[in-house]
């Protein structure tokens, strides 16, 4: 029973940008690159793409595109296979986004681990590029 058990990491944020900007940073490859990876992202639904990082690259794939609200794909790397979903929603001050990384099976402890550091960071960047960005 162990084995179909997984964990998800999820971070919860509010930005002072408008869901459409925060979109675009999700979206634009160029963008992307800023704040997560390198990548060869494209949002149409089964695009596979790369991201790659300093340690090694992550295979993904999309599977929704619901501007600006939903965007989700597959999170694939080191013998970890999993969904990231992002959730954005519009508040009085600007976008609630929710990201959710499931699949860690109980095993995956240092991936799972490493995800709680890494999306904490990246989110710390992600909003630097937000400041930044017109």
């Amino acid at each position: 029973m162990n084995e179909t058990m997984t964990r998800s990491v999820t971070v919860e944020r509010e930005f002072a940008h408008p869901p459409e900007k925060l979109w675009r940073a999700l979206t634009q490859p160029e963008l992307i690159q800023e704040w997560l990876m390198k990548n060869d992202f494209v949002p149409n639904v089964d695009h596979a793409f790369t991201l790659q990082g300093d340690w090694g690259s992550v295979a993904c794939r999309v599977l929704e595109v619901d501007p600006p609200r939903t965007l989700a794909y597959t999170w694939d790397a080191m013998g970890l296979a999993s969904t990231v979903t992002w959730t954005l929603t519009p508040t009085a001050r600007g976008t609630h986004l929710r990201m959710e990384q499931e699949g860690f099976r109980l095993e995956q402890e240092q991936a799972y681990q490493g995800a709680r550091y890494g999306w904490q960071k990246f989110f710390g960047s992600l909003e630097t590029v937000l400041a930044r960005a017109g």
